[in-house]
């Protein structure tokens, strides 16, 4: 069931799935969508029942970026709608517990683009592509995109792709580490569900805490990231997942982890 005006909240099993619904609008970015976007995301988050999240797109795109008829028309400046209305969106992605998969079908554009390379795994449909357009609109990639793009391809290659908006196909974005896998486009939420599952089956914990050590390692050094590594695994050797991790290990046995 969904409570929201332009976003589809499910739930699966143990998985949250969370839908970018403006088809009409290629899934273009409004101020409603940001905000329900946020609450579905808090939601998931909240919710001890959810080992895993899906975020994918309505229709024939994941996501075209911003709404530019909306974005024209108000006179909010826009580092303020970037400050408060879409950056808590990726902080919460960042933060919460569980991992995040980016289902991208059609385009993940501008923004979008942002918003899949903000979630911890990405897989996408064969026919799928990200584009960074920003510069044929004479504006500068934003929602994190220069910091994602640089340290996934160095600074030469985003610098490139961003600015010469080229279009990067599914394949290709494989090749580069921007996505994981791709899949026929006609499976993408099908595979992308039945990875949230397998997620879903392992220590929950354990997932949280690699989430973590690792969003910190990203920007972190070696010697503060192994400080982050440190207390989280004393933490995680005491826990009865670990426990049960263990004695399933010995007993040849599926473990049966419970986020404790």
């Amino acid at each position: 069931m969904s409570d929201y005006e332009t976003v589809r909240y499910a739930q699966d099993d143990r998985v949250a799935i969370i839908t970018i619904n403006r088809p009409e609008a290629m899934n273009s970015f409004n101020t409603e969508l940001r905000r329900d976007l946020l609450a579905a995301f808090r939601r998931a988050a909240g919710d001890e029942s959810v080992r895993a999240v899906v975020l994918t797109g309505e229709g024939r795109s994941f996501s075209a970026g911003a709404d530019l008829k909306g974005s024209l028309s108000t006179t909010r400046p826009v580092k303020q709608q970037l400050q408060e209305e879409y950056r808590p969106v990726f902080e919460c992605i960042a933060t919460m517990r569980q991992p995040v998969i980016a289902a991208v079908g059609g385009s993940a554009a501008g923004i979008g683009m942002s918003y899949a390379l903000a979630c911890d795994l990405v897989i996408m449909g064969d026919s799928a592509f990200m584009l960074s357009p920003f510069t044929t609109i004479s504006l500068v990639p934003d929602g994190g995109l220069n910091w994602l793009l640089v340290h996934q391809l160095g600074y030469r290659r985003a610098f490139q792709l961003s600015v010469e908006a080229e279009r990067i196909p599914a394949a290709r974005c494989v090749e580069l580490g921007l996505a994981n896998r791709a899949v026929p486009a006609d499976r993408l939420l099908d595979e992308a569900l039945a990875w949230a599952k397998s997620l879903a089956e392992r220590a929950p914990l354990s997932i949280a805490a690699t989430k973590r050590a690792m969003r910190h390692a990203a920007s972190g050094s070696w010697a503060s990231t192994f400080d982050v590594e440190a207390p989280l695994q004393d933490g995680l050797k005491n826990s009865e997942d670990c426990a049960e991790g263990v004695a399933a290990f010995f007993e040849k046995r599926k473990p049966d982890f419970k986020g404790r």
